[in-house]
């Protein structure tokens, strides 16, 4: 499915927006979320860091977490992972559940607005 740019960066725009605010409500004094222009970072007060970014020429976000990639294509209202089909929220929540070592569920951050 081809999406044009400006409608891929809206779709990206209104997922991060509704990851970060997501992330921002985890009970943890370990994290320090930043959200910029197509990225969003989660700096480990103990060390580490999370990186999801936007890839607009393959319409794309990419994530990096604990040395590994992560590439996720929008299709259908959701973000999926182009490998392995797993859900971003899938992926993510598992990623903060091991590095906060309690249970984390995210929810998912498509549908553009």
């Amino acid at each position: 499915m081809h999406i044009e740019e400006h409608h891929f960066r809206q779709i990206v725009v209104t997922a991060l927006r509704n990851i970060a605010r997501e992330v921002d409500v985890i009970d943890s004094d370990d994290l320090d979320p930043k959200l910029t222009d197509g990225v969003f970072q989660v700096d480990f007060e103990t060390g580490g860091v999370f990186v999801l970014s936007q890839q607009v020429p393959v319409r794309e976000l990419w994530l990096s977490a604990f040395s590994k990639a992560w590439h996720f294509r929008y299709e259908s209202g959701a973000w999926f992972e182009r490998d392995t089909n797993e859900p971003l929220e899938k992926v993510l929540s598992a990623l903060f559940t091991k590095r906060l070592g309690k249970p984390i569920t995210l929810s998912n951050p498509g549908p553009a607005a």
